[in-house]
């Protein structure tokens, strides 16, 4: 894959998870673990739920990098496109919410897999997992578990976290915790998309291989 095609990769997986994750929050049957911990905290601390993940994110990834694992740009974009996207989408009310169980679900199904599409697109770029992944992997060698056990604890703390500070738990929240797995399962075989295939590089080997590419299209216009 070239340069130029893994950038549009990351830059349009990421716009486009941002998309999927409003889906699920405006079907209006309780949101993801994730989601429901983000806006426990808006709603506590009165900040946007775009900028609380965006805080979030940042948090997580100086855990992680604490914890030994390496970022990389692709870590990066995603902590920000994805609170900025979800806060504009949100304000300009472009998907509008749900008020019926069955359109609901509708949204709340769809929605996961455009997450689960996006999700495609932005492992496939190769540049890095998302804050979320890496502290889950993090986990998964420190504590020396499965990677389910880590992330299943993980999301049901943050979600019991957020349900405590009031954030939006139901029949979707379970829906969404167990039906990306199977979303991303479908979504991958149908693109025949092996994840474990993909090598991700790090912030620096991203650095040094951007300006490799520079210099070789400079001289290629010479």
């Amino acid at each position: 894959m070239s340069y130029i095609k893994r950038i549009i990769y990351l830059l349009f997986g990421t716009s486009l998870l941002s998309v999927g994750i409003v889906m699920t929050m405006q079907a209006n049957l309780g949101y993801a673990p994730w989601d429901v911990f983000h806006r426990g905290i808006s709603d506590t601390i009165g900040m946007s739920i775009g900028n609380v993940s965006i805080v979030a994110s940042i948090i997580i990834c100086v855990i992680v990098v604490l914890l030994g694992e390496k970022l990389g740009f692709g870590t990066l974009v995603n902590i920000f496109v994805i609170g900025i996207f979800m806060d504009l989408l949100l304000s300009f009310e472009i998907i509008p919410e749900m008020q019926s169980f069955v359109s609901g679900l509708i949204m709340l199904i769809v929605g996961l897999f455009v997450c689960a599409y996006s999700s495609y697109l932005y492992i496939a770029s190769g540049f890095g997992a998302g804050p979320r992944d890496s502290l889950m992997v993090a986990l998964e060698r420190l504590t020396k578990l499965s990677v389910g056990m880590c992330r299943g604890t993980i999301e049901v703390l943050v979600c019991l976290i957020g349900w405590i500070l009031g954030g939006p738990v139901g029949i979707g929240t379970i829906i969404s915790a167990f039906g990306i797995g199977i979303c991303v399962q479908i979504i991958f075989s149908w693109v025949k998309f092996d994840a474990t295939s993909v090598k991700h590089e790090t912030l620096n080997e991203t650095i040094k291989n951007f300006r490799a590419y520079f210099k070789r299209t400079i001289k290629e216009d010479v």
